[in-house]
Formats: C-alpha cells, structure tokens, sequence
C-alpha cells in the first residue's frame, strides 16, 4: 500500500472506530495497488451492531477535503473523494453478517436463498485486512468460514453448474439465430458460471470480478486444457467466430462437468 494511501486509512478508522456501534473495519483487497491503477479503491467494509451517526455527520467527521460526496441509506454505503483518491465506505449490520453465515452451518439446506448472491460476501468476511476490531467477533465469524461442510460446496456447485448449462444453451440459440448481442450477453454469463463452478469444486469463495480471471487459472484442481481454452474463448479475433466459440464453450462444459 502506497504512503498516501496508507494516511488515509488510519485517518478514516481513527473516525471509525470512535463510534460506539462499530464492531470491526476491514480494508478490501481493491487498495493495494498503486492509486494510478484503474482499479484502485479505497474500500472500507464496517461492520456495526448499534445505530451509525447521520451521513451528514458522518461526511463531517470524515474531514475537510472530503467531495462529491453520496449515501445510499438502502444500502448504507457512502461514495466520496478524499483529495484526490476515490473512497468507498460500506456498513454492514452484524445481525445481517451472522445470519449469511449461518448458511455455512446451521441453515446448510437453506443455501438455494443465497444462491443468486454467490459467495463473494464470504470472500471479503475472510480476506479483508483487520483494521480495526472491537471483540473477537470478526474472528469468531472467520472460524465459522474457514471449513464449510461438503454438502454447503456441493448445492453450490449444482445450483452454479445448472447456470453455465443454461447460458451454454443459450449461446447456441443465440448461434443459431446469428444474434450477435445475444451471443456476447450468453458468452459473458456461461464463462462467469463456468468459473463459480470451479471455484466451488476447489472449495474457494469467489473474489471481485476482476479478480476472477487471475485466480481461476491459479486453482489447484482445473481441467487440464481449461486454461488454454479460456485464453482461446475471451479472445477478440476474426477467427474466433460465434461458430468457433460455442464449440469451445461446449468443451470448456464438458470437462468442468466431468470433474
């Protein structure tokens, strides 16, 4: 983490942690890089058990080059420039954080009303840099994340398989119609459910998005061409027609299906 960015985090959970509801903050992988990166974000996930104070208290709190400052009380996020850097800050309730994680063990049976979600809030409970923690509550719940029954990975994997299926089929449509959109639309969420479906056989939360590409390739239990074809699928090239990658995306299927 740069300097720069580094002054900013204390100067944030040194705020942070002065309110009495706050249980833990954690800082989200998306700040490591360098601030010149394009995905660089200064990401700040506080988890809370008692009432926050008003945005525009907490907006004041924050300091005085705080800018373009937004709050979704829905969803208990606020967006703002701290000078020149792009700060997210996220509250999550405790009560909510506990019960997504019964899923893992006391509600196993439970996991189709998550299944849409996925499991990337898990991701960011149990890799996200402790920066500040109030009990041992955020260690507790990371135990609890650490080893989720065989059965918690095996409905995943159905329900995440049953998906790469359907949009399997869907891009054949999408051939056979020579709808071009329809084929970009199919092509982007077979190789999403194609991944999730690997990040389950591996027993691995799913990261960020732009996080997918990089660690799928780097799980210990792949096919053994898949790497190699999913360079060949996300190819822009005249000779990768639609023909061609509903061909490759039946193959990418066939041996993830086969594992």
């Amino acid at each position: 983490m740069k300097y720069k960015t580094k002054v900013l985090v204390d100067r944030l959970v040194a705020v942070l942690s002065r309110w009495p509801g706050v249980e833990c903050v954690t800082l989200n992988e998306a700040a490591l890089p360098d601030t010149l990166d394009p995905y660089f974000a200064l990401i700040l996930d506080v988890f809370y058990a008692e009432a926050l104070p008003t945005p525009a208290d907490r907006k004041n709190q924050y300091g005085n080059d705080i800018a373009a400052f937004e709050t979704t009380n829905r969803e208990k996020k606020d967006r703002f420039l701290a000078g020149d850097l792009p700060v997210r800050i996220e509250y999550k309730a405790v009560v909510q954080i506990e019960e997504l994680v019964s899923f893992l063990d006391i509600k196993r049976k439970s996991i189709w009303l998550i299944k849409d979600s996925g499991t990337y809030g898990f991701y960011r409970l149990a890799q996200g840099e402790i920066l500040f923690s109030r009990s041992g509550w955020i260690n507790e719940i990371r135990a609890r994340l650490s080893h989720p029954e065989d059965e918690f990975w095996f409905r995943l994997r159905e329900a995440n398989q049953s998906k790469m299926e359907h949009f399997l089929s869907d891009l054949g449509a999408a051939l056979i119609q020579e709808d071009d959109f329809y084929c970009l639309i199919s092509s982007a969420s077979f190789i999403k459910y194609a991944c999730l479906t690997l990040f389950c056989l591996n027993r691995r939360f799913e990261p960020s998005h732009r996080a997918y590409y990089k660690q799928v390739r780097e799980l210990a239990e792949l096919p053994e061409t898949f790497p190699a074809q999913l360079e060949t699928f996300l190819r822009e090239a005249p000779e990768i027609t639609m023909e061609r990658k509903y061909a490759l995306a039946q193959l990418i299927a066939r041996g993830i299906v086969m594992m």
